[in-house]
């Protein structure tokens, strides 16, 4: 009997904060370009992609969600369901709300859960993997898929085998999980070769994994139904429903039900793959003979050293250096011994205490019309670069405090000023007073770029009156 479509479920709500400066609350490291030209969410997406799977779902917050569609479309996906979370509960209700959307039009289908962040070179040998899970699956296992350790690590989580994998993917029990370890017994579990990485990835039947909710977590499961139940479409979207999700506990799927089920086996999978954790991670994804390069970065008499240049025209020079992550942005440079990135979530944390605003926000602010970065900030002025996409359009807006000059550099923009309508060109300009009623259009399809001086008392991002707005944001 053949096998049936499989449903991808992206989970991509996480914050990934030891990749800062890159990886930001603002734009988390699921959606930078940190491995080849693609993000890591786009990466996930085509790699479950393909005769074998339908459409994916994807779990996120309302500050991605344009984000995932735009980067969806780049890769030319049309997802299945992007489900909005009102808040971040971990992967436990994500997983569930999920499985409670696919159950609505295939409850006895299989769903395949997997984070958006993870790099696994090899998608044949993955493949291999997921199929070689399938019959467990069907016949109502929960699968999840452990990596054969190449080192004692002590920033993943173990899954506990009966005995030593071998070299095949077979599905075989699971004995128990283990917490993340410290040095010296990831080094006696490596040893004794009976303790695998915990991908946090899954693969099981829709209705198994109701069943086991229901079981194990029945709180949860009433909280959550409720909330997928009572979800509102939104501009393409399926907002869950905020007051029945805020009663579902933060919690993560192997502490609600996992750990608590009995029909469990996993797949040892020997492929490459990482989470990209932190910056080391990172250098061990992209190092030629010890060195990882990125941007204009140059390296001299360096070993076992990263360096990423992230602004355009900023050039990173390294002498001498050994054991060291270095990465520049526009607004902060991370400089690290290569031994302590997982502590970058802790400088991030300092950081945040202090109020510093790199702490959280990204230099490049992503909209779902395009994007802009501040080039230059004084007393009463700023300077801001504005990319908007192909025939996307800015709000309807004005300002209590400022008065805004644009100049168009790349394309033509359509800008409306209370109630005239122009086409501005390149190298034209035009003015907008205090208190006008404007908005900006790319009627073209390329890219349209300009340059903003703002003026005036105040200008944060708050002072932002919306008359009309095709997003539906408020």
């Amino acid at each position: 009997m053949e096998s049936q479509t499989i449903t991808p479920v992206i989970l991509c709500g996480g914050s990934g904060t030891r990749l800062w400066p890159l990886s930001r609350k603002s734009y988390p490291k699921q959606f930078a370009p940190l491995i080849g030209a693609t993000s890591l969410f786009q990466a996930s997406v085509k790699r479950l992609s393909g005769a074998r799977y339908a459409a994916p779902v994807v779990v996120t917050g309302d500050s991605f969600r344009f984000t995932v569609v735009q980067q969806l479309d780049e890769i030319s996906v049309d997802p299945g369901a992007v489900l909005i979370e009102p808040t971040g509960k971990d992967t436990g209700p994500a997983i569930l709300a999920a499985a409670l959307h696919i159950a609505e039009t295939n409850p006895k289908g299989l769903m395949l859960v997997a984070p958006s962040d993870h790099v696994i070179p090899d998608d044949d040998a993955f493949a291999n993997a997921i199929a070689s899970a399938v019959p467990a699956a069907e016949a109502g296992d929960l699968v999840t898929f452990g990596i054969k350790p190449d080192r004692p690590e002590t920033g993943y989580g173990y899954l506990e085998l009966e005995h030593r994998p071998g070299n095949t993917q077979e599905p075989r029990p699971l004995k128990s999980f283990v917490e993340k370890p410290n040095a010296t017994d990831a080094a006696t579990m490596m040893a004794e070769g009976c303790y695998l990485w915990n991908a946090g990835i899954f693969l099981f039947s829709v209705q198994t994994i109701l069943d086991t909710y229901r079981a194990n977590a029945p709180d949860m499961y009433a909280a959550v139904n409720t909330a997928v139940n009572e979800a509102k479409p939104d501009l393409g979207f399926l907002r869950l429903a905020p007051e029945p999700w805020a009663a579902a506990p933060s919690i993560s799927i192997d502490y609600a039900v996992m750990e608590k089920a009995s029909n469990l086996s996993v797949v040892p999978y020997g492929g490459r793959w990482s989470d990209l954790g932190d910056w080391a991670a990172v250098w061990r994804e992209t190092e030629t003979k010890g060195l990882s390069l990125s941007g204009a970065a140059t390296a001299i008499d360096c070993e076992n050293t990263l360096l990423r240049s992230e602004v355009e025209g900023q050039a990173i020079v390294a002498i001498g250096l050994d054991d060291i992550v270095a990465v520049a942005m526009p607004d902060a440079v991370l400089v690290s011994h290569k031994s302590r990135t997982q502590d970058v979530k802790s400088a991030v944390r300092i950081l945040k205490k202090n109020h510093a605003p790199q702490a959280e926000h990204f230099p490049k602010d992503h909209r779902p019309w395009g994007w802009f970065e501040s080039l230059a900030m004084g007393e009463r002025f700023q300077v801001k670069r504005i990319v908007v996409n192909p025939g996307a359009s800015l709000s309807l807006q004005s300002h209590h405090h400022r008065s805004e000059h644009w100049i168009v550099v790349q394309g033509t923009a359509k800008v409306s000023v209370n109630e005239s309508i122009r086409l501005v060109s390149e190298n034209q300009s035009i003015y907008v007073p205090l208190g006008a009623q404007h908005r900006l259009e790319n009627p073209g399809k390329l890219h349209m770029v300009l340059i903003e001086v703002q003026t005036g008392g105040y200008l944060g991002e708050d002072d932002i009156i919306r008359h009309e707005d095709v997003y539906a944001r408020t």
